[in-house]
């Protein structure tokens, strides 16, 4: 069964629709037409950051659909360069994406970079490594993203890849919890001490990466090709349904208007798919992270991939 009209509704602001697209790595010239079709085709989420360097095709897609804005659910992202002044960082999203508000704004990374004459977005120090403010308190970020919720310019804020021991210490002194935690998540990435600390303090988790990375073979796992053949659908609509019938935003990525169309198709998984889904990663060889930083093990985030 389609329902690609299924919401999940956030602690705080909107309700999120569970099936958004997924504007990361689309390619320059083809995201646009992406975000027109996938409107057209049914979609009313779309998952944007700046540091994509796609937002102004991204908006200009989202104004050819001819959708109503309001009835267009769309996120941005605070990217790193930005931890001190959150405020500018919005307003080029705003700008870019021609919009007077985004749904949702999350902080991209718990990790400031300073921007220097080698690079605005991306600075490195003179020995390669990424120009990291390692001093940098994350509460900062997070109490001008309180700010900016209540200028209406943001209707919902939250958090992405973030894991259990920085949202702890950013719980000592938030004043608005997240609303979403973004993270890469997958069965072999199931994540579960995440989502249940996040299920706890009411946090909606959405996997980035439902399908794994660029490369990855779970679509071709036997598990999850068998539950694909039970309910008749192709793997990757298993891999989506396997979120959204968790409670689980799944953001789906494609410029491809046939694959637009066929990832809304969502099943209802029973206990036996489910549970087999979720221990998929116990398999010799199955546990695997496929997106890794760019900042590299300098930052210290050795601790961040043991817990998460």
């Amino acid at each position: 069964m389609a329902v690609p009209s299924k919401r999940i509704t956030l602690a705080a602001g909107p309700s999120i629709p569970a099936i958004g697209l997924g504007t990361w790595q689309a390619p320059p010239g083809e995201v646009g037409n992406a975000v027109t079709t996938a409107l057209r085709e049914g979609y009313r989420h779309i998952d944007c950051a700046l540091i994509y360097g796609n937002e102004a095709e991204v908006g200009a897609g989202i104004k050819a659909a001819g959708i109503p804005r309001e009835e267009i659910f769309i996120t941005g992202k605070l990217w790193n360069a930005f931890h001190d002044n959150v405020t500018e960082s919005l307003n080029r999203t705003l700008r870019d994406l021609d919009t007077e508000y985004l749904d949702l704004y999350l902080i991209h990374w718990p990790v400031r970079l300073v921007p220097n004459e080698k690079s605005e977005l991306l600075p490195v120090n003179p020995d390669g490594t990424r120009a990291v403010d390692r001093d940098w308190d994350m509460s900062k970020s997070w109490a001008q993203m309180e700010d900016i919720l209540a200028t209406g310019k943001v209707k919902a804020i939250g958090v992405c890849n973030w894991s259990i021991p920085y949202l702890e210490k950013l719980k000592k002194t938030w004043r608005v919890t997240p609303s979403v935690n973004q993270v890469e998540l997958h069965p072999y990435l199931p994540q579960h001490e995440l989502r249940k600390w996040c299920a706890k303090e009411g946090i909606t988790m959405e996997a980035y990466s439902p399908l794994g990375g660029t490369g990855a073979p779970i679509a071709a796992d036997a598990d999850i090709v068998k539950i694909a053949r039970k309910h008749n659908v192709e793997p990757v609509n298993v891999l989506i349904s396997y979120h959204v019938n968790q409670g689980v935003v799944a953001l789906a990525k494609s410029t491809n208007a046939g694959r637009l169309k066929s990832n809304l198709k969502v099943v209802e998984l029973d206990e036996d798919d489910l549970k087999k889904l979720n221990e998929l990663d116990q398999q010799p060889g199955n546990h695997k992270r496929y997106n890794t930083p760019l900042f590299g093990w300098d930052l210290g985030f050795e601790d961040w991939y043991n817990k998460t």
